[in-house]
């Protein structure tokens, strides 16, 4: 490996999507890419596979591009490849990307496709216009939430529009998702919200039936050229249920659906996307359908499950934006098992006895890879940390396990 690598990847973000991928370019070319975030987080920290960088208040506008530019003129004896590991990242870089383009290899849609795909009311036109199934959907503003009412039953989800305002707020019993039960449930949630500093609207949807292991997470990404290269879905068999975790997959194994992957793909190739792009959805027993929740403009906090199964996610992309390498179409079939949260957690908290039985099988044949504890990385303070991670999952498990309430 030479002291300079042929390219540097530039990672937006300090959580385990950014863990992730640093691991899935080290596998791949051995490189340490450049982490840039606002705070150094424990799946970051300590780290011999990538260098962190602090840079306060980086997903404010004003900050944003003068930051990048600073960083291109820092590395500029090297080809530099920009991604997001979250969503306030990945559309500050769709809405700079003309300023950025000049310095970085930049594999992300323009600012007009990502309004028609991003923006709620935009979304669910896409998903009519292109035979996608989605939630009964309200939208409740902070003028009208005390006589909120809405057409589908209870129980119904309640998340906040504007995520970034979202997380500065803070009230007790705040949670990233809630589920209420009934109208006294849902008016003392909007109450809660709407009496701190969030005053955005709020997404009120129906709930779909089913636990954790009826979500389906897809991962795609779409060449230079707009031809969908890769195609990986995902069954969660958990997810996290801590109060900001609610939503998050803990546990994923590979699974594989020809139809579905094939309207998506046609989708995304007829949009004109490019990029990694990620979709999360839930199956829905009562008549047989995905129902699509989102289409993020990046790949999903629980990509690696994509690497880990033998599709390096960040070989695609760099094999296309800097080594201008030919690709085919590829939809990932191998199984494998992709999670963050001890075995003994997933066994006792998992509700599916099929996906439960699979996920022994894969452990026993060594298919199953937890993306945070990589060979490569033995630094003991990280071991330390990450061990101290994972036993508290027991503890935020037997506390918050199906609660999604105000309380």
């Amino acid at each position: 490996m030479s002291k300079t690598p042929s390219f540097l990847p530039i990672l937006l973000g300090s959580d385990m999507n950014a863990y992730g991928m640093a691991r899935a370019f080290h596998e791949a070319y051995g490189i340490k890419p450049l982490v840039l975030g606002r705070a150094n987080l424990t799946a970051t920290q300590n780290s011999s596979i990538l260098t962190f960088k602090v840079i306060p208040n980086l997903n404010e506008d004003d900050v944003f591009l003068p930051a990048l530019l600073k960083i291109a003129e820092e590395h500029k004896a090297q080809k530099l490849l920009l991604l997001a590991c979250g969503d306030d990242y990945a559309k500050l870089i769709v809405k700079n990307k003309e300023n950025l383009v000049p310095y970085f290899a930049v594999p992300y849609i323009d600012e007009k496709l990502m309004d028609r795909i991003v923006l709620k009311e935009n979304f669910y036109n896409i998903c009519e216009q292109y035979g996608f199934s989605y939630p009964q959907t309200e939208l409740c503003t902070f003028a009208n939430y005390k006589t909120f009412k809405f057409d589908f039953s209870y129980p119904i989800i309640i998340k906040a529009s504007n995520s970034v305002a979202y997380w500065n707020a803070s009230f007790p019993g705040k949670k990233k998702v809630f589920v209420a039960n009934d109208e006294a449930e849902k008016n003392a949630i909007l109450e809660a919200i709407y009496k701190s500093s969030y005053k955005d609207n709020l997404t009120i949807q129906e709930f779909i039936p089913g636990d954790d292991s009826f979500m389906r997470v897809l991962n795609a990404y779409v060449g230079k050229d707009g031809k969908v290269k890769l195609m990986s879905l995902g069954n969660p068999i958990l997810e996290e249920h801590s109060p900001e975790g609610i939503g998050s997959y803990a546990a994923i194994i590979n699974t594989f659906d020809e139809k579905l992957l094939d309207k998506v793909r046609f989708f995304l190739e007829d949009i004109g996307y490019t990029g990694f792009a990620n979709f999360d959805m839930k199956y829905d027993a009562r008549d047989g359908s995905y129902k699509l929740f989102e289409i993020n403009l990046r790949n999903g906090r629980s990509s690696y499950y994509v690497t880990a199964a033998g599709h390096n996610l960040m070989k695609y992309v760099a094999d296309d934006h800097i080594f201008n390498k030919p690709m085919k179409l590829t939809y990932a079939r191998d199984k494998h098992l992709w999670m963050i949260i001890p075995k003994s957690v997933l066994f006792k908290y998992s509700q599916n006895d099929v996906l439960n039985k699979e996920a022994k099988r894969l452990i026993k044949e060594g298919k199953m890879t937890n993306s945070l504890f990589y060979k490569e990385d033995l630094n003991p303070k990280r071991w330390l940390k990450l061990m101290l991670n994972n036993m508290n999952y027991h503890r935020k498990y037997k506390k918050h396990f199906n609660n999604k309430g105000l309380t």
